[in-house]
């Protein structure tokens, strides 16, 4: 039941779905993560704030490249019997970690406006933060939102055919 009311079952619904996501998820844990790097002053948000469209366009199209492999490293944690809440919890853990692989080079490089190396050499360093947060996010905001809206969408259109 879970599975049918929360989660998207057409392509329209999973655009909006990813559309919700990505916009949440890119205003909090973008500029939380360059926060954190040079510190939390408005100069810097407003800073964050000029790159977001940018950074949302990236994580856009890394929600659609990681969507396969991360389904498939999801069905390697859960089974088809586990309750909704692992497969989500599971899904969210792999898309998180492919995500935040690429978005703390990519991300790095929109950020500061050009392509250096830095990002790579300091990725060991600057990762497990970077998946901490968004982690934190999806998990507690992005995703619990998402699912909220595909619910009502779906109790609303199911109460319309009936």
């Amino acid at each position: 039941m879970e599975f049918r009311m929360k989660l998207p079952r057409s392509k329209g619904e999973f655009a909006l779905f990813i559309g919700i996501i990505s916009v949440i998820s890119v205003n909090i844990i973008a500029p939380l993560i360059t926060c954190f790097e040079f510190g939390f002053h408005m100069a810097v948000w407003a800073n964050v704030l000029h790159v977001l469209p940018f950074i949302w366009l990236s994580v856009v199209a890394l929600v659609l490249l990681t969507y396969w492999p991360a389904e498939w490293l999801t069905g390697r944690i859960v089974k088809p019997e586990d309750s909704f809440r692992a497969h989500m919890v599971a899904n969210i853990l792999c898309t998180v970690f492919l995500m935040s692989v690429f978005l703390t080079v990519v991300g790095t490089w929109i950020g500061s406006r050009q392509i250096t190396l830095e990002p790579i050499r300091t990725f060991f360093y600057k990762w497990p933060r970077n998946f901490s947060i968004s982690f934190a996010v999806e998990l507690l905001v992005a995703q619990p939102i998402a699912r909220l809206v595909m619910w009502k969408l779906h109790e609303h259109r199911d109460r319309e055919r009936c």
